[in-house]
């Protein structure tokens, strides 16, 4: 008896697990809702993406090579995206030209930041 009861509370705890899991309840990082090298929330792999506000809706800007990429008219916060292989980094600099940056967003993560005083967007890796 208890054998079976022990197999039920498990099961129920691991379906729990899986279903908190399937909602995001357990996932601090995207890394945890898609595996590195998907396309990510309309992120294409490869690209640093800016999203139009502190989420993950709508079909954000990208940029792809490296180097610098000014951007225009971006206000407020918004959601910056990595989503580019290790070694890669997206920096955000306050000069459009590339320069003073103070931000730098690892590859697979984001960053909620104010672009109001921000200009560019530099990716540099390997």
């Amino acid at each position: 008896m208890s054998r079976t009861s022990l197999r039920t509370k498990l099961a129920a705890v691991v379906a729990t697990g899986v279903m908190a899991l399937g909602t995001g309840v357990l996932t601090a990082s995207p890394a945890g809702a898609a595996a590195a090298g998907d396309t990510y929330a309309n992120c294409s792999y490869g690209a640093g993406c800016i999203y139009g506000g502190a989420n993950w809706n709508g079909w954000p800007a990208e940029y792809f090579t490296r180097g610098n990429h000014p951007f225009y008219n971006q206000y407020g916060v918004k959601r910056v995206f990595n989503n580019q292989t290790p070694g890669w980094y997206v920096h955000l600099c306050r000069n459009a030209n590339g320069t003073n940056c103070d931000i730098t967003i690892a590859p697979w993560s984001y960053r909620d930041v104010d672009l109001t005083p921000y200009n560019s967007l530099r990716i540099v890796g390997p």
